[in-house]
């Protein structure tokens, strides 16, 4: 025998009428929530997005892109009617389109314009110093900025961005450039191991012979190493890259050469550490503007990824305005903050790039022509 179901609207179908939206979840985000279902600690999720943004789902580690698409059929949200019918189920909503999520990058933009003007350098000797007008807290920018927790975490340590009494501030790249001179110093003349250096000592020593903040110097320590109690694991490469970004830097405007580079960052660094120094620990970060030269040495520009546009198009267009050509070692730096993985890399170096190879390289150039 058939089982047959009675439909009917609801009393208050008009009214709930639009309340309901139905979310295709990709497997991955599946295998997250499911166990979470049966789990003590419960699964948070947050949607992110002001009026004049495209919403963003945000679970602990990763950001999703939310899209509306159009379905060919329509589905009805039904429940069972409350007289009890078991036979009987009330029309609540009828849905003609579904969310869909998608892992996209995550959107920091807007936490370089909300710490704009706040930047911490060598003047503000008393860590209570504050800039005028309200502070950005760690809440401001959570609740603001497009990203998951951890992606918005890694963005602070990425950009170098101090929390000072409850307030967020960038450092100031020629203090943090200082300051790692001075760690780099302290681990040679106090014979210190940089596997298990003491944070208190260091950190007092900064204090009392060069008035750095020991709140600014434990931060600094935690961005360039692994803290285990009071100890620290400096991480000399990451030191090491991060002074010779610094000088690199200084060459936005006007472009240096590499055996100049490198004699500065030599300099920088000590005789201790220059073995570490190669210039792939800058990729991204520059551009070579004559390649093809052979008889002298390279010419540098400081030219870094992260202040090109997010936009895959036009981040394009300026790499190519910059340069007419490049590698796939010398390109792929420049797409990693807009692309969730290699496959998705991949596919905007085939959509935005056509290739040719000479004398066994092969070089990418623009589908497109830009005109400067």
């Amino acid at each position: 025998m058939t089982l047959q179901i009675s439909l009917k609207f609801s009393p208050n179908s008009l009214v709930e009428s639009g309340s309901y939206r139905l979310v295709e979840l990709p497997v991955d985000l599946c295998n997250v929530i499911e166990p979470a279902l049966n789990a003590s600690d419960p699964l948070h999720l947050c949607i992110k997005g002001q009026r004049d943004e495209d919403a963003v789902l945000c679970t602990q580690d990763k950001t999703y892109s939310l899209r509306s698409v159009v379905l060919s059929n329509t589905i009805l949200i039904v429940t069972p009617s409350p007289d009890d019918e078991s036979t009987s189920v009330d029309i609540r909503d009828q849905v003609t389109n579904i969310l869909e999520l998608a892992p996209c990058v995550p959107k920091l933009q807007k936490l370089d314009s909300l710490l704009k003007g706040r930047v911490y350098d060598e003047g503000c000797i008393d860590v209570d110093d504050q800039v005028v007008g309200n502070k950005v807290t760690y809440d401001d920018a959570r609740s603001s900025v497009q990203a998951s927790d951890s992606e918005l975490a890694l963005a602070l340590e990425n950009r170098r961005i101090l929390m000072i009494n409850g307030e967020l501030r960038p450092i100031a790249p020629s203090y943090l450039h200082h300051i790692l001179e001075l760690l780099l110093n302290l681990l040679v003349s106090l014979s210190l191991s940089h596997d298990a250096v003491s944070i208190n000592e260091l950190g007092l020593t900064l204090a009392e012979q060069h008035d750095v903040p020991q709140a600014v110097t434990t931060q600094v320590m935690a961005w360039f190493g692994t803290i285990d109690g009071d100890k620290c694991r400096l991480d000399l490469t990451a030191i090491v890259r991060e002074i010779g970004l610094d000088i690199l830097r200084n060459h936005r405007h006007e472009p240096v050469d590499q055996d100049t580079l490198l004699a500065k960052w030599r300099s920088g660094v000590g005789d201790s550490y220059e073995s570490r120094l190669s210039l792939e620990l800058l990729l991204g970060n520059y551009v070579t503007l004559h390649p093809s030269i052979s008889s002298a040495a390279p010419v540098m520009k400081y030219f870094p990824a992260s202040e090109l546009p997010i936009e895959p198009q036009t981040r394009f267009a300026d790499l190519f305005l910059a340069r007419s050509r490049w590698t796939h070692e010398e390109i792929t730096p420049f797409l990693t903050d807009i692309a969730v993985d290699t496959k998705e890399r991949d596919k905007l170096i085939l959509k935005y790039c056509r290739a040719i190879t000479e004398e066994g390289t092969t070089w990418y150039m623009a589908r497109t022509q830009y005109n400067g």
